[in-house]
């Protein structure tokens, strides 16, 4: 496998239908890793016995329900690895608390409870859910996918059952076309095969344990290959001429792509100015080049109109000042400056989305208005047909064409994860009301 930074921690998250045993896994790897204080683990108590699902279902309508509702957050680490895990919710409800987990995600343990199918059938049937996460993880441009079949130890067979499951899921991604990195057999409950391995090849088994797997899984590249693309989101007015930004604005935010050096010409999105980067600051006021991923406070060599939600392009890769000032639908080396889109949408909101409405589009730190022209089709995530469809249900995934009142520049979301993407927010609500990915 390949020799992973000991210093570079991986985010994963869990995922996959309701009480398919999330939370009680992720209990599980803080207990046996050694990252719960005995006073926490006390506090979990339940009759005497402990509730690992405790550990990350912290709000009382969690507890009072016992379901995961919201995306908890833990750290913990090993000899070999500094980890995030996000805990998802698995209802269909909160559908959209777990797309924003998985937006920042380097890996995803998609859960199968064994139980809940019919394990003895070669061609048993894997529940919505399950196939929903895991399509909608591998549309987010999650690196590793992990499949954790869960309460092997609550079966007659459990070998039988591991084997049926993983054909099931093999089929699946297949036809999903869904890069699996690893399917492991586990009991959180127990705690066999998470941290500590299970007895000699329990379910035929006798690979490595989940929490070896993700100790070997890479964490998401940034996109250092593309030219420099900066999402400007505060801009810092100064007036020490002491200051290491020499009296001039500093315009912050987070590199999407390629990376920020001194000498470097851009051009200011929409105003279509250009400037030379006169200076890169790092997180902590350092002069110093900065790569994609990270943040930087960049200086400009003249005083230009830039606010919050412009973006800076590389100049090569900008238009000219008469198309940025026409907003064409342009080609601009490998970005796109368009208010036209075409792209596949997770739909979030309790309304379904139809034709001709309007919400707000967050692409970087710019808001737009923009108007659903036309939808393609939705995805059937028990065939993956596309299916003709007037209108996209809540959870839905499909083809949408969106028209925008600005143009603004992308990538395909398969190059750019933050040019590649946007969501939409209810005008009227103020709610989420679905992630976008463009396409190519």
């Amino acid at each position: 496998m390949t020799v992973i930074d000991k210093n570079s921690a991986l985010r994963f998250i869990t995922c996959g239908s309701v009480d398919d045993g999330k939370s009680t896994l992720i209990g599980r790897l803080l207990v046996d890793s050694k990252a719960v204080l005995q006073d926490h683990l006390a506090g979990v108590q339940r009759q005497g016995e402990t509730d690992l699902a405790l550990l990350t279902d912290g709000l009382s309508a969690e507890r009072e329900q016992g379901i995961t509702i919201d995306v908890a957050y833990r750290y913990f680490s090993t000899e070999d690895r500094k980890f995030i895990i996000g805990d998802a919710p698995g209802h269909e409800q909160y559908t959209r608390n777990m797309v924003t987990a998985a937006s920042s995600a380097d890996a995803a343990v998609v859960m199968v409870d064994a139980t809940k199918l019919d394990w003895a059938n070669p061609a048993l049937t894997l529940l919505p859910q399950t196939r929903r996460h895991t399509l909608l993880v591998n549309l987010l441009r999650v690196t590793s996918i992990v499949f954790a079949v869960n309460k092997l130890d609550a079966v007659a067979d459990p070998a039988l059952a591991y084997t049926n499951i993983c054909g099931a899921l093999n089929a699946f991604a297949t036809e999903a076309n869904v890069q699996a990195a690893a399917t492991v057999p586990v009991s959180a409950l127990k705690g066999w095969n998470v941290v500590d391995a299970a007895n000699a090849a329990w379910c035929g088994y006798s690979g490595p344990t989940l929490l070896q797997i993700l100790e070997q899984l890479p964490v998401t590249p940034a996109d250092h290959q593309e030219p420099f693309a900066f999402p400007v989101q505060w801009v810092e007015k100064n007036s020490s001429s002491s200051d290491t930004s020499q009296g001039r604005r500093v315009f912050w935010g987070r590199l999407a792509t390629g990376s920020a050096r001194v000498g470097q010409t851009v051009k200011i999105l929409p105003s279509g100015q250009t400037a030379n980067i006169a200076q890169v600051l790092n997180t902590v006021r350092v002069p110093q080049s900065v790569e994609a991923g990270h943040s930087a406070g960049i200086v400009l060599d003249r005083e230009v109109d830039v606010s919050r939600g412009d973006w800076l392009l590389s100049n090569d890769s900008a238009p000219t000042q008469a198309l940025a000032d026409d907003f064409d639908d342009t080609p601009a080396g490998p970005f796109h400056i368009t208010r036209e889109l075409q792209t596949t949408v997770a739909w979030m909101d309790d309304e379904p989305l139809v034709a001709g409405r309007v919400y707000l589009a967050l692409h970087g730190h710019r808001w737009v208005k923009a108007r659903v022209k036309r939808i393609h089709h939705r995805l059937d995530i028990n065939t993956l047909a596309k299916l003709e469809a007037t209108e996209l249900p809540p959870n839905a995934i499909g083809h949408v064409e969106l028209a925008l009142q600005e143009a603004v520049p992308v990538l395909p979301f398969g190059r750019s994860r933050v040019l590649g993407s946007m969501i939409l927010v209810d005008t009227a609500s103020h709610k989420t009301s679905g992630a976008l990915l463009l396409n190519a």
